[in-house]
């Protein structure tokens, strides 16, 4: 049987001050931040962004407790990272991995890839006249 398709993300936590600059160094390496309140994927956002953040923290045992208020990110990768059905190259991962490393003080995460169902950016609707 077939995985149902779906999408490579990291999931992270981050310090809502970090969330900005996070996010547009994400997307000059054409990563895509996806906050998960507002996810597309999300029916209720609030109350999985409520339970994603509480079972990380408590996953953790109190060292991180700190971001026990912070935002719940999903991040994916761009087409410039994909080729077809292939699986990520490895130079995604490390792109990453390194990008999270510079915001260290301000994220939580595992260095792991999880899956959810496709995200897709809102198309673009060019009206004429």
């Amino acid at each position: 049987m077939r995985r149902a398709p779906h999408e490579n993300v990291a999931t992270v936590l981050v310090a809502p001050s970090a969330l900005p600059d996070l996010e547009l160094a994400l997307m000059s390496l054409d990563l895509r931040a996806w906050p998960v309140r507002t996810a597309p994927i999300c029916s209720d956002g609030a109350r999985q962004e409520f339970q994603l953040r509480r079972r990380l923290v408590e996953s953790r045992r109190g060292a991180w407790d700190d971001a026990a208020a912070w935002t719940p990110i999903w991040i994916s990768f761009g087409e410039s990272w994909r080729s077809g059905e292939d699986p990520l190259p490895w130079a995604a991962h490390q792109a990453l991995w390194d990008l999270l490393a510079e915001y260290a003080p301000q994220v939580r995460y595992a260095k792991r890839l999880g899956g959810v169902p496709k995200l897709s950016l809102p198309q673009d609707v060019s009206h004429t006249g």
